[in-house]
């Protein structure tokens, strides 16, 4: 596999930045240079501001069934092309090549779920209080979008934001994350290639901040979606709040998985340590507080543990490996703090807790018990493969603690009792919860959070209504 250098896409052509600059990109599991990607400055981004204007004259005026074929070209491509890509995440983002290829196969699902939202995007006739008179809703594409994504799933993340503007009509500037390039580009040259005409979704990589100031108060920019970190996503809201831009927020999350004494651990162990660690626990929904009941917390603790010592870490290349390294250098000195603050502060650490190795950005699976709510990481997303025990009495402390932070992005139940799911269902505050089971993610399903985990749904039938403007046209004949 060789590792492509990535220019900027931008009116239907690959292009190097009008101004000469790069980034390299590196392998995290040797922490050596593998390629690099263009550096966007002010002139690029004028460029790609006019295209996607001129894009979405013509794509707002295409009809649906045009955009649904095209879209089901391109998802096509791009599963068609699975097992060459998946190395080439692999390479610049980490994850094991298994992880690589189902994010690339769900991606080429989440166009097909958007292609067929296209043709549902349905108004609607409001009976009137006279005869004569006609009142009707319509929704039309807002206009040009622009969306920021992360390193963690370089095509999940940016195929939600490209797949609901192009289904309902708009066209797109993709900021893209200058750690993983290149297959963000790849997902670009399937729409293009299925025959998505030029401007109508270009990409760029350079400094997020230039880029956002850039973008987010343009005139031709009328809708913003960002996924990240809460305190850079709250600052992108406020800034396009400022300019009354819709704003699309899928921010940080601090998932509490909740255990009952009649839940089934032969279930949840497996299933809970599997997505604890998927991605070295770089997820937004990864489960971090684990909150289980006396009864079962001895042996849960004692499974979880045993299941975490036993994932394989290595280079996701290497077919036995089951988790990789960390995506990037700054997240070891980050872990290693909030470890080292929770045994400070009266925790114990089970197993890992370490860096393994000095080439590359591996760390150990991690578990720790009995960590007071007011250590950093009871606070704080860890944003990788540590994942905290402790225990509880009653249902009410349970929920209580669940609830405690502001964040609100995905949380976990586990319990035989119907009765409690329902509880949990109702009173857990989080924008997706999963009972007995991992069923959030998939394209037909909402995915969004609430309170500081953002605003809006990126899955779903509603995903699309934040790229569509409803109005309303009443008439008298």
């Amino acid at each position: 596999m060789t590792y492509p250098d990535t220019e900027l896409f931008i009116d239907g052509s690959w292009c190097a930045p009008a101004r000469p600059a790069w980034i390299d990109v590196t392998d995290p599991a040797t922490g050596q240079p593998i390629g690099r990607v263009a550096h966007a400055r002010p002139a690029d981004l004028d460029r790609a501001v006019a295209a996607a204007a001129k894009g979405f004259d013509i794509w707002s005026r295409t009809g649906v069934f045009d955009r649904y074929k095209m879209m089901r070209r391109a998802a096509d491509i791009l599963r068609s092309r699975v097992g060459a890509l998946a190395p080439v995440m692999t390479a610049e983002q980490g994850k094991p090549l298994a992880e690589a290829r189902a994010e690339l196969a769900a991606a080429a699902d989440i166009i097909d779920w958007f292609a067929e939202e296209a043709r549902r995007s349905y108004g609607q006739v409001i009976p009137a209080r006279s005869p004569g008179i006609t009142q009707m809703t319509v929704k039309q594409p807002v206009g040009v979008v622009a969306a920021f994504t992360p390193w963690n799933f370089p095509v999940n993340q940016v195929v939600r934001k490209l797949s609901a503007a192009l289904a309902a009509g708009c066209s797109i500037i993709v900021k893209g994350p200058e750690e993983t390039p290149a297959t963000p580009a790849a997902l670009i040259a399937a729409f293009d290639e299925a025959g998505l005409p030029a401007g109508i979704a270009n990409l760029v990589y350079g400094d997020p901040a230039e880029i956002s100031a850039y973008l987010i108060p343009h005139p031709v920019v009328k809708k913003i979606s960002f996924t990240g970190s809460t305190p850079v996503g709250k600052m992108l809201a406020g800034l396009a709040g400022q300019h009354m831009k819709k704003a699309t927020m899928e921010l940080g999350g601090h998932a509490p998985v909740l255990v009952f004494d009649d839940a089934d651990l032969g279930r949840a162990i497996p299933v809970m340590a599997g997505h604890k660690f998927r991605n070295a626990g770089q997820v937004c929904v990864s489960p971090t507080r684990f909150l289980v009941q006396e009864g079962v917390y001895d042996r849960f603790l004692d499974g979880f543990a045993r299941a975490a010592a036993a994932v394989k870490v290595g280079p996701g290349s290497d077919p036995d490996s089951t988790m990789g390294p960390l995506a990037n250098d700054r997240r070891i000195p980050a872990l290693e703090a909030l470890i080292e603050d929770a045994l400070e502060s009266g925790g114990r650490l089970v197993t890992g807790g370490k860096r393994i190795g000095n080439a590359g950005n591996f760390f150990e699976p991690t578990v720790l018990a009995g960590v007071p709510g007011t250590a950093r990481i009871m606070n704080e997303e860890p944003f990788g493969p540590v994942a905290v025990i402790n225990r509880f009495e009653t249902e009410d402390a349970a929920i209580a603690e669940a609830n405690r932070l502001p964040f609100g992005l995905a949380a976990y139940g586990w319990t035989g009792s119907a009765e409690r799911a329902h509880r949990l269902g109702h009173e857990v505050q989080s924008g997706m919860m999963t009972i007995n089971h991992l069923g959030i993610g998939l394209p037909e399903v909402p995915f969004g959070g609430i309170n500081d985990s953002g605003i809006g749904t990126e899955g779903g039938s509603e995903a699309i209504d934040a790229y569509l403007n409803t109005r309303f046209v009443t008439m008298a004949v």
